[in-house]
């Protein structure tokens, strides 16, 4: 019966997508012709455009702003990756994954995997650990980051769960996960939390909305329901950061020893809350070097101290269970897999630790900056690692390595872009950074 209800649905879907999509299309062709080609009520309408459109290019809000030489530089590099991004995306929904990546039966997950979910689920947990020292341990003072960390996390999980449409093969069945439970799956666990989390951070940035268009009676409810919303929030965070390292228990005979362990959901989470925190370091140093705003550097130093002592429980237990499993001698060969794994605990843990460790290295805007860009580097390459590289060996004995396809790497590069330009956005048009004036400006990004 399940089948049965589920093959109605793939049907429905599909003619939904091959028949109303076509007449969507057909009619928006057939209005714009009417709107060029029609008589003088079509001439009447596109003059009450045109002074729509004039009205609104005179609103301070809505003015294209001046562009600097570098602006003009970056800009067409990113539409044209954007515009190479979607004809790969084309391809990929009609032709299929083998027609753009370098994916097959013995490498099923890749790039898409590796960095656009796992890497990305991990560089947005800062949302949720702010949101629980705002509003649950009610540290105010950290009010003024929220906003800016709460849209960087619903961003990234926008972004993860477009990047899983796009790495499913059937993508079209996504919505099976939700009547068609399997609780004995790490993967439903994790694709809940997805789904929920996001609808969890939607609301929980709904009030920068709510502010901006004055809706006023939103506002108030969400205020009194944001609480046990951030708290539904947290322990969804805690559930799929922890899971994502779940997932690859079962590969004990496939991925590195030297990736392996079963502390794995242990290492993901804990490194999500300190990747978390140095991104919410990155994009208030880069929003506030950007638009010339006042940093908010007590804050920022504050957050090195949490992140600190994050890395070095992550450190102890990166090395503390293969000391305990008697394999930390496989970490000694000479490998590239022992090498990675070095360079992650030097750059990605060692080095920060080192700088946040000094009052310096914390208040220094620029030191601060790159000790967060190393701790986010070591745990990009952690999660490529695990998701990508670890299994070269395995994939190795089979007759095939792989490595990234073009393809793959400008669909990231356009996630990751529109990502950017959406935060961009959303900074200039809703009230997502604290109201102030520039000339009172006190700690500058060097």
């Amino acid at each position: 019966m399940s089948n049965l209800f589920s093959d109605l649905m793939n049907l429905a879907f599909l003619f939904l997508l091959r028949v109303f999509l076509p007449l969507l299309i057909l009619t928006a062709i057939g209005y714009l012709a009417w709107r060029f080609f029609a008589p003088q009520e079509a001439i009447v309408r596109r003059m009450s455009f045109s002074r729509f459109m004039l009205r609104l290019r005179e609103h301070p809000e809505f003015r294209v702003p001046e562009l600097s030489a570098k602006a003009y530089f970056i800009l067409p590099i990113i539409v044209l990756i954007w515009i190479a991004g979607a004809g790969v995306l084309i391809a990929r929904f009609f032709w299929g994954l083998g027609a753009v990546t370098a994916l097959n039966d013995a490498v099923p997950w890749g790039l898409w995997i590796g960095f656009d979910v796992m890497a990305g689920v991990a560089l947005a947990a800062g949302g949720f650990s702010l949101a629980a020292t705002v509003y649950v341990f009610r540290l105010e003072r950290y009010r003024p980051i929220l906003r800016p960390a709460i849209l960087t996390a619903l961003l990234g999980y926008t972004l993860v769960i477009i990047g899983l449409v796009i790495d499913l093969g059937r993508w079209y069945n996504i919505f099976h996960v939700l009547w068609m439970w399997n609780p004995h799956s790490v993967m439903f666990e994790v694709a809940w939390c997805v789904i929920l989390y996001t609808t969890v951070l939607a609301l929980e940035f709904s009030p920068a909305v709510f502010e901006r268009f004055h809706v006023m009676w939103a506002q108030r409810l969400l205020h009194k329901i944001i609480v046990p919303l951030v708290i539904l929030g947290c322990v969804l965070s805690t559930l799929h950061q922890s899971s994502l390292g779940s997932l690859y228990l079962i590969f004990s005979l496939k991925l590195s020893p030297v990736w392996w362990t079963p502390t794995l959901p242990v290492l993901f989470f804990v490194s999500a809350l300190a990747v978390g925190l140095a991104m919410v370091m990155i994009e208030a140093a880069l929003t506030a070097g950007a638009l010339k705003r006042r940093l908010e550097n007590d804050l920022l130093a504050s957050l090195a101290k949490p992140v600190i002592i994050l890395l070095a429980i992550y450190l102890a237990i990166k090395l503390g269970d293969p000391l305990l499993r008697g394999t930390f001698a496989t970490l000694l060969t000479l490998n590239l897999a022992t090498a990675f794994f070095w360079i992650e605990i030097v750059l990605g843990i060692l080095i920060p630790i080192a700088i946040f460790s000094t009052k310096k290295g914390r208040e220094n805007p620029s030191l601060r900056f790159r000790a967060a860009l190393f701790v986010i580097i070591g745990v990009l390459l952690n999660r490529m690692d695990i998701a990508v590289f670890g299994f070269y060996d395995y994939t190795a004995a089979l007759g095939t390595i792989y490595f990234p396809s073009l393809g793959e790497w400008v669909v990231t590069l356009a996630i990751v872009t529109a990502g950017i330009a959406v935060y961009v956005a959303a900074v200039k048009f809703l009230p997502i950074l604290p109201d102030e004036s520039p000339a009172k400006a006190h700690a500058l990004v060097e």
